[in-house]
């Protein structure tokens, strides 16, 4: 379930009764709900869980976008299939699929990288910074220079922070500047591939039952972590060793039911609770039918092509999984915001807000102020809207996309390396060569071509006010053969080779203004209007740095009157939502179970993509072969199960934990009903589906066998 939006971030402490379910509590709200938490059934000390690099809180790390957790002291890894999905893509060929076949290395030494960029970040420790930026913001001169300020502040905290080897930092900002935390992670540079079931396992259903229930998917992978000789992180070697965790989760040994404590711990990214109306009228009214509108064509040219070109469909599987994860959201988001007049409640909180700080007089003056201010500032942004995705897509778009960011790099590369832009520091270049690298894994010059020409065909469509000048200068019209004409001129790039990125990775800004290249010739010729609308962005910017902060201080005040409990919007940090297994009723009157069976896969399996189930998987089922695991309740094994936790995108893998902290199942889905609960939370319909632990080891007992890993995971069976 990987998807974001523009969303604000708060985070005060947790006031009136915390209630399971609803609520992504910061670590630090943890003394102040370990009641609620106890009522709900967690049997381990809460104090144990504010210990965040004790057991299990430990064990949990961030994979930069998905969450994972250590299920062995030998660094082995579990997270979602859809989490590892890059680097199984990655490792992929027409002739070897491991999207399709998965992978299952017996030894140690069959490991392969999960790629260049692949991280594991373990937390370390966590510092409120918020008096030092505060008061470098505060000295700033005006808008632009805020942002400055903040920028410069966050760089020489985080500089200061990575001092020591091994460590990456990262500056959080709550309540749109009201906290500002600053974490430390153990940042794991060497992450290979284990295990991986095939696709119609660990795919079961695709995007057909992407945030369905009932589901019946099998969606977990493992890594392993890997460091250096020495146990300090370290770039890929064949000399590096597994890397040793101080803690790392247990399987759990009692059976999972209904009404059963949860809990998980992850990095979910954005939601948008405490967002303005307008902002979500902007979403619900344009962003989400506009951004999903153009996926939907995405992915149909690029499967047209695919279908043509088997090596188009691997190196673009990824992408286009994303893109229908991200469209197929949006569209849940949109039936859902109707369905619960979403619009009219977030106008109704907003309004209330509003009416209760009228009636402060002179004290409430100050949040009215700022939140006419944040209106007219979104609304400014909105004027170029169409403008701004359009060539903000162009302009990242394969070749293009790289021949942008190293001509910025070059012009970066010149300054002193805390003057230079966030992405482009020393710190980043590791991450940006892998990227480089990896472009050849995900790119092909003749879909390159097919993309280029969408974008530039909805550029040409722009409104004259709309347009950019060097953009039109380059292109040199606005018919066809004027887009012709510059896919023909791109098409002699020389980007599509490693070898020609990784050069440029090191030229001056003058060998590339020079340059004869197309795709470097375009970058250099509009870097000047992307630095304008950066500017202006960044000033845009720096005015909601004074005026968020008030606002959103004035809706914690306003919940703290009516006795309401407060709990951060996500923002990709550290998190805890607790609950129980539940089911829930649809819309239409079904009443759903929170457990699937495993007589269920079969009955849904067609032979035919994407309900394709392997033939080892059904003969299993019909020989009610359950290999000890199957729950005496049901009376066969249990796939997925509801509970009525709260998570969103970046949650993905997260580890479900009992009452004793062991790990039950993986966090990978909400159920359609739920998505719209990023921006108005729903109690009655929001559920999260996991994979059950019992099924993820029933499919390494029965059909695709990983004795190793059963041993390793200390459940191999008798």
């Amino acid at each position: 379930m990987r998807h974001s939006v523009l969303a604000v971030a708060i985070a005060f402490a947790a006031i009136g009764s915390a209630q399971a379910g609803e609520g992504m509590w910061v670590p630090q709200q943890l003394p102040e709900i370990s009641g609620p938490l106890k009522k709900a059934g967690l049997k381990l000390n809460a104090k144990q869980l504010a210990n965040l690099t004790g057991d299990p809180m430990g064990a949990v790390v961030s994979l930069g976008g998905c969450t994972a957790s250590f299920v062995s002291p030998q660094g082995l890894v579990v997270t979602n299939h859809h989490c590892a999905y890059g680097a199984i893509q990655l490792n992929s060929t027409p002739e070897k699929n491991l999207m399709k076949d998965g992978f299952n290395a017996a030894t140690v030494a069959e490991e392969v990288s999960a790629g260049p960029n692949a991280r594991i970040y373990a937390l370390d420790t966590i510092q409120d910074v918020t008096k030092q930026v505060q008061a470098a913001i505060a000295a700033a001169p005006d808008a632009l220079g805020r942002t400055t300020a903040l920028e410069t502040i966050e760089k020489q905290l985080v500089a200061s922070c990575e001092s020591v080897e091994g460590f990456r930092c990262r500056l959080y900002s709550f309540a749109g500047g009201n906290t500002y935390r600053l974490f430390r992670n153990l940042e794991i540079k060497d992450v290979r591939l284990v295990y991986a079931p095939p696709g119609s396992v660990g795919n079961y259903g695709g995007e057909i039952d992407n945030w369905m229930w009932p589901r019946h998917t099998g969606d977990f992978s493992f890594y392993r972590a890997y460091v250096g000789k020495d146990g300090k992180p370290a770039a890929y070697s064949a000399d590096n060793v597994p890397y040793q965790p101080k803690h790392w989760l247990k399987m759990a040994d009692k059976p999972l039911g209904a009404g059963d404590f949860v809990m998980v711990a992850g990095y979910p990214g954005r939601t948008a609770r405490y967002a303005l109306a307008e902002e979500f009228d902007e979403t619900a009214g344009w962003t989400y039918p506009t951004v999903g509108g153009h996926y939907k064509k995405l992915v149909a040219l690029v499967q047209s092509e695919g279908q043509k070109n088997p090596d188009i469909a691997v190196k673009y599987a990824s992408t286009v999984r994303g893109w229908q994860n991200t469209m197929k959201n949006y569209d849940g988001q949109l039936e859902g915001f109707k369905r619960i007049d979403a619009a009219g409640k977030k106008q109704a909180e907003e309004t209330a807000v509003l009416d209760w700080l009228s009636k402060q007089g002179d004290k409430g003056q100050p949040a009215l102020a700022a939140h006419q201010q944040l209106v007219a500032l979104d609304e400014a942004a909105r004027v170029n809207r169409q403008r701004d995705l359009v060539f903000g897509q162009l302009r990242g778009t394969g070749a293009l996309g790289a021949a942008t960011q190293l001509y910025r790099l070059s012009i970066e590369r010149a300054k002193p390396d805390a003057q230079r832009e966030q992405g482009y520091q020393q710190r980043d270049l590791p991450t940006f060569e892998g990227g480089m690298r990896q472009m050849e894994r995900r790119y092909v010059p003749s879909m390159d071509r097919e993309l280029q020409a969408y974008w530039l065909r909805e550029y040409v469509k722009l409104p004259p006010a709309q347009r950019i000048a060097a953009v039109d200068q380059w292109l040199g019209g606005s018919d066809e053969k004027a887009i012709k004409r510059a896919l023909d001129k791109l098409g002699k790039t020389k980007l599509g080779s490693t070898d020609a990125r990784l050069k440029l990775m090191t030229a001056d800004r003058a060998e590339f203004e020079k340059s004869k290249d197309p795709a470097v010739q375009f970058a250099v010729a509009v870097m000047p209007a992307v630095l304008k609308l950066e500017e202006e962005g960044k000033a845009r910017a720096g005015d909601a740095l004074v005026a968020r902060p008030v606002y959103l201080q004035a809706i914690a005040d306003y919940k703290k009157s009516k006795g309401q409990s407060v709990y951060p919007d996500a923002n990709s940090s550290l998190r805890i939502t607790f609950g129980s297994v539940m089911g829930y009723t649809k819309t239409d009157g079904s009443k759903q179970v929170p457990f699937t069976r495993l007589e269920e896969v079969a009955a849904k399996a067609t032979g035919q993509d994407p309900f394709n189930a392997p033939q080892t998987l059904l003969d299993a089922i019909a020989a009610k072969n359950y290999g000890g695991l199957a729950d005496k309740k049901l009376g066969t094994v249990p796939v997925n199960f509801l509970s009525d936790l709260d998570i969103t995108g970046g949650n993905s893998g997260s580890p479900v934990l009992d009452g004793q902290g062991k790990l039950v199942g993986l966090a990978f889905d909400g159920n359609w009903e739920s998505v719209s609960s990023n921006w108005v939370f729903d109690p009655t319909m929001t559920r999260m589906i996991a994979v059950d632990q019992r099924y993820m080891r029933w499919i390494m007992q029965e059909v695709y066998p990983a004795p190793q890993l059963l041993k390793e995971l200390n459940v191999a069976p008798n």
